[in-house]
């Protein structure tokens, strides 16, 4: 990771770090999205996609194509990738634990890793095998990119949220915000990226949930009066675990997100809803599985997320 010198804006220069070198993990939807902004906005950057020697055979059969436009990505079997300066962790959650070991092989002592991944639990787990302080925790928000087989379709690009965390590097997140500008990644830098982790874990848990257990698009939620009351049913019952554990989350975030959703392609659905379409497993466990949990915890009800756990779970065993 080379060096440059960074006018702070309070009268001096220091030298930091700069960002050579990304390895994407995950060639799912925000995967390429993102993959995508970084190659048109850099010439000649490196940017790969790595992954295991079984999706390496895979992929490079594929033609991918974002918005009905042919692209190409470098992919690296990780054996070969070499280290990189920033790892971008674009796995479903359901795939996080089988890709560590390929997020080790590109990982050095500098490394700087985010994750885009669903849910409150993966800067977590990442940082049970690497350590807090190569993180910086990151929320993807308002993007609707679908990808169906090889083909990503979205309207909007939405940002990645990022902040510091408990035993993160301020460091790194100037590095990262850096190498967003250079990039042209759309980005917001959170003073609290705690609650806004459980903000968006609140939207996830809703609208994810919803139209997989209803095979519904974003305008029949919004439209249907039985399926709105079971997305905005849910994400009440998160604000009450997260006020349990001490983030202050109300029904006025609530409705930012709300307003957010009526932003978005009214026919598409997010990635749960894709799962029930592709028929594969989704991240129920990251979403009401880990409400359910918590709400034990402290002892309190959440009957539209066991209900929501329960219906995602009968309509798994019918693939």
């Amino acid at each position: 990771m080379q060096l440059f010198v960074l006018n702070t804006g309070y009268g001096y220069n220091r030298t930091m770090k700069e960002i050579k070198s990304v390895g994407i993990v995950g060639m799912g939807a925000l995967g390429l999205l993102f993959a995508n902004i970084i190659q048109e906005n850099l010439e000649g950057f490196e940017v790969s996609f790595v992954m295991d020697e079984e999706r390496f055979r895979k992929y490079q059969k594929e033609n991918f194509t974002i918005n009905n436009r042919p692209v190409s990505f470098k992919m690296k079997s990780s054996a070969e990738a070499g280290v990189c300066n920033l790892v971008i962790v674009a796995v479903k959650g359901t795939g996080l634990d089988s890709s560590i070991e390929t997020i080790r092989k590109i990982t050095g002592n500098d490394t700087i890793i985010i994750s885009v991944l669903n849910g409150i639990t993966s800067e977590s787990v990442l940082e049970q095998h690497f350590g807090r302080e190569k993180i910086i925790s990151t929320v993807a928000q308002g993007m609707d990119a679908m990808r169906f087989g090889s083909k990503l379709n979205y309207t909007k690009a939405g940002a990645l949220h990022i902040g510091t965390a408990k035993g993160e590097s301020s460091e790194n997140l100037e590095t990262l915000v850096a190498f967003f500008e250079k990039a042209g990644v759309p980005y917001k830098l959170e003073e609290n990226i705690m609650r806004r982790m459980w903000s968006k874990f609140m939207l996830n848990v809703g609208i994810n949930q919803t139209c997989m257990s209803f095979d519904a698009t974003y305008s029949k939620v919004l439209n249907d009066k039985e399926l709105f009351e079971t997305f905005t049913g849910s994400m009440k019952e998160v604000i009450s675990i997260a006020n349990a554990e001490g983030i202050d989350l109300n029904e006025k975030d609530l409705q930012q997100y709300v307003d957010i959703i009526k932003t978005l392609a009214p026919e598409g659905t997010p990635s749960m809803g894709q799962d029930r379409i592709n028929k594969k497993k989704s991240e129920v466990e990251l979403f009401s599985g880990t409400v359910i949990k918590i709400a034990q915890k402290h002892g309190i009800q959440v009957p539209v997320n066991q209900m929501l756990y329960d219906r995602i779970l009968e309509i798994e065993k019918t693939y």
